[in-house]
């Protein structure tokens, strides 16, 4: 049978009439994924097998469509009248595929993913446990929670909080109206930012890494193991620094202050700066 007759049958069997989706697609090694929901969670589960499984809860007038050329697989809703009123997916996906999924009303999460993972949300909350080689998440008007990343992670929101854990690579993680919490970090280079909320930081301090932690209107809290070696630059306007362990500061020590110090051998670069909020640096 050719792939033109197989999707064609595939077609026939996902848009029949009825209340849900419940179909299974064969899929080539380096398969990727697209899901496009205008309302509705995506979610995505993995498994060790050459092939993607859609459930999706709908109305009879909706239906999924799903198209594959052997290279992307995409999916996505449509409606004999109108918008769809909305799809909840559930797509269980080989565990190394690639994804891309997006989405305006409605939560996305992926768990135990090995692939490349890019997200995007307008009005919802992301989530994801895994991923490899890159990850892109952003909402506009969600959180953002993301683990067990091994790779470059780039997680960001306009009105949420942004949460890390045991993340192994770089991170860059922003929003402008929410905490930054970065947990359990083995990186050489991280950047953490928000414009109000504050920002923790809790993970090594490689020798030759850098640093970047800037607030305005919060606090910055960074963890630093025993036994670290960086140059530390704080900037604060109105609020106080405060360290565990003694530093010797260089620079001006008064309201509107920028100083800088040195622990240890200093090779690492540290930057944290709050306009309206304290500095503090702690031991774990």
């Amino acid at each position: 049978m050719t792939l033109t007759m197989t999707l064609g049958l595939l077609a026939a069997l996902v848009q029949a009439p009825g209340e849900g989706t419940d179909t299974t697609i064969a899929v080539r090694a380096g398969t990727r994924l697209e899901v496009h929901n205008l309302s509705g969670d995506i979610i995505v589960r993995t498994w060790d097998r050459n092939s993607v499984r859609v459930q999706a809860e709908h109305s009879s007038r909706d239906r999924v469509d799903i198209g594959y050329g052997g290279v992307v697989l995409k999916i996505s809703a449509s409606s004999r009248r109108g918008a769809p009123r909305g799809v909840d997916y559930i797509v269980t996906v080989p565990v190394a595929m690639d994804l891309n999924l997006s989405g305006t009303y409605g939560d996305i999460s992926v768990d135990g993913s090995t692939g490349r993972i890019n997200i995007e949300s307008v009005q919802g909350d992301v989530a994801v446990r895994g991923g490899r080689s890159l990850v892109t998440l952003h909402s506009v008007g969600g959180d953002v929670q993301v683990s067990g990343v091994r790779g470059r992670l780039e997680a960001s929101s306009t009105n949420g909080e942004v949460t890390v854990d045991d993340v192994e690579g770089e991170v860059y993680a922003e929003t402008t109206n929410g905490d930054v919490m970065l947990r359990d970090i083995r990186s050489d280079n991280v950047g953490a930012t928000t414009v109000n909320g504050d920002i923790v930081y809790r993970g090594t301090i490689g020798d030759n890494g850098q640093y970047r932690l800037s607030t305005h209107n919060g606090d910055v809290t960074m963890t630093v193991p025993v036994g670290t070696n960086a140059t530390v630059t704080v900037s604060t306007f109105s609020g106080d620094f405060e360290s565990d362990f003694p530093v010797t500061l260089t620079g001006p020590s008064r309201q509107g202050k920028r100083f800088s110090f040195t622990i240890g051998s200093g090779r690492a670069t540290l930057e944290l700066e709050s306009f309206q909020g304290s500095i503090r640096l702690v031991r774990p």
